[in-house]
């Protein structure tokens, strides 16, 4: 079976673990299983440049959460991680003093930096990285372009009554408390898929969108030009699961973000926001928690299989039994194909 999974950060990256490891349950005991059977095509456009290093927080994430080297406990950057640059760099007063680094993840950056800047896409790049790690999958960036999710904010002290800027500003400094008026990907419409996104979509016994943010980590990855329709095109099953729980965001803040793109903090509204891809949109099935059992009629009525199962993802046994329920819908959307 070939799985391809489109997610983001940490949310992404448990699932991934989960659907890793039913693939290597299913394998058999000291089979091994070729990378190329796990794809996950991440978003990118958290990217952000910063102290003139390019950080990829999504595709970094994931790299090392599925290799073993991430902080189990904050969930994003390196294990025994150290923070002696940063102190550095703010005794100095260097700006911005409200993002992070970690001198082990630092690495990372400098090398994708000096690679990118010879004129390796950041596809090689991460592929490059990647080499360093044990993943059990295949990695790739949504997009070789540079990208950026910038949000409108309420501001009053700015002309307009509101100003735009990084989303990771918005998030790591602001802690999503100004209101959102908008989301903007910036350098969105000038985008391909990375090389192998296409194929890894077509190819794909199953394509599963994880439970990212639905605006700003599984938004970006439909919005490259030439994804959604790589995913109408295909002819196996595409399923979702929600990252919406008794309407409140599991993680991070899409409660904050679904408002400003007219979408309701809720499961099956997130659900119906992707869409049938019997209609036009780019899901056959939709996982929801039991809590939100209620809204499966209205999903099936516009043609979207549902099913609800428990979705926290607590542990790497929960996160399993997730994946499995979803290839278990997808094969039943299958039979109905």
């Amino acid at each position: 079976m070939l799985v391809t999974v489109l997610a983001g950060g940490i949310g992404g990256s448990r699932f991934l673990q989960g659907v890793r490891a039913v693939l290597d349950e299913h394998a058999g005991t000291g089979v091994p299983r070729p990378d190329a059977h796990l794809v996950a095509v991440v978003n990118t456009a958290d990217d952000i440049t910063l102290f003139g290093l390019r950080v990829s927080p999504d595709l970094d994430t994931v790299m090392y959460t599925l290799g073993g080297g991430s902080d189990t406990e904050r969930g994003w950057g390196r294990s025994d991680e150290t923070f002696t640059a940063k102190a550095e760099l703010a005794a100095y007063g260097a700006q911005p003093d409200w993002f992070g680094l970690g001198d082990r993840d630092l690495a990372t950056h400098i090398l994708r930096t000096q690679m990118l800047a010879a004129g390796y896409p950041l596809s090689q790049v991460t592929e490059a990285l990647c080499r360093r790690w044990p993943l059990g999958l295949r990695l790739l960036p949504m997009t070789d372009e540079r990208v950026e999710t910038h949000v409108v904010v309420a501001d009053e002290e700015a002309p307009a009554g509101a100003r735009a800027i990084h989303f990771q500003e918005y998030w790591v400094r602001l802690h999503a408390a100004p209101a959102v008026r908008e989301v903007v990907l910036v350098g969105i419409e000038d985008t391909t898929p990375a090389p192998g996104v296409a194929e890894a979509i077509a190819e794909a016994d199953v394509v599963l969108l994880a439970p990212s943010n639905p605006v700003v980590s599984i938004g970006p990855i439909l919005a490259v030009p030439g994804i959604r329709a790589a995913l109408h095109r295909r002819s196996g099953p595409v399923v979702g699961i929600s990252p919406i729980i008794s309407g409140s965001a599991v993680r991070g803040m899409a409660d904050k973000l679904l408002p400003a793109i007219g979408v309701h903090t809720d499961a099956a509204a997130v659900g119906l926001h992707y869409g049938a891809r019997s209609g036009g949109g780019v899901i056959d099935g939709w996982l929801v928690d039991e809590s939100d059992a209620a809204g499966l009629a209205t999903l099936e009525a516009a043609g979207i299989a549902a099913r609800a199962v428990p979705l926290f993802m607590d542990d790497t046994g929960a996160s399993s039994a997730m994946a499995a329920a979803a290839l278990e819908l997808a094969g039943s959307v299958g039979a109905r194909r």
